[in-house]
């Protein structure tokens, strides 16, 4: 079985954050930092852009309304135009309920898959779910990954780093 990662313990949320930037100026890029709740300002110390997620959630809400008005529109104009107690064909102030629970769904579903597709999910397998040190981050334990695909990584020295910024119970996490 090959290398995947060196993980490293850390005491407290405070260590992990600072170790976090350690991390990042040190020149690593395939790393993770795993904690049971989040850690304010993690991102940051990780370097890690905003999310697009907003966006794909707020293109798909437009899409979504869009078409929901169109729909409407077409329908009561041109397909099956009635004149129902003298209204006018177009009377888009009856689109809005229609138009705005498709904004809402199609926004809701942009989200959810948006965030499946940015974060790769489903991953029913990852070879840092064998580490027993992994066990302790939905408890008690503040940790970081470094994974063997990282151009900077080599077991010796990047175990000799995380010792140096802190890190303790350092594992060698293997797996395909």
């Amino acid at each position: 079985m090959k290398t995947h990662a060196l993980i490293a313990a850390f005491e407290h949320p405070g260590a992990l954050l600072d170790a976090a930037v350690r991390v990042r100026e040190a020149g690593y890029t395939h790393y993770d930092c795993h904690s049971p709740f989040p850690i304010h300002g993690m991102d940051d110390a990780m370097g890690l852009k905003r999310s697009p997620v907003g966006f794909i959630a707020g293109g798909m809400a437009a899409l979504g309304a869009t078409i929901g008005f169109s729909l409407q529109t077409w329908v009561t104009t041109s397909a099956y135009p009635l004149v129902i107690s003298g209204k006018p064909m177009f009377s888009w102030q009856a689109y809005i309920i229609i138009t705005f629970a498709l904004f809402v769904l199609f926004g809701a579903f942009g989200a959810v898959f948006g965030m499946f597709g940015l974060n790769r999910l489903p991953r029913l397998h990852h070879p840092i779910f064998h580490s027993e040190l992994l066990a302790k981050a939905s408890d008690d334990g503040f940790l970081i990954s470094i994974e063997a695909s990282d151009a900077r990584f080599n077991e010796e020295e990047t175990r000799a780093f995380l010792a140096s910024i802190g890190g303790t119970h350092i594992e060698l996490v293997r797996g395909e």
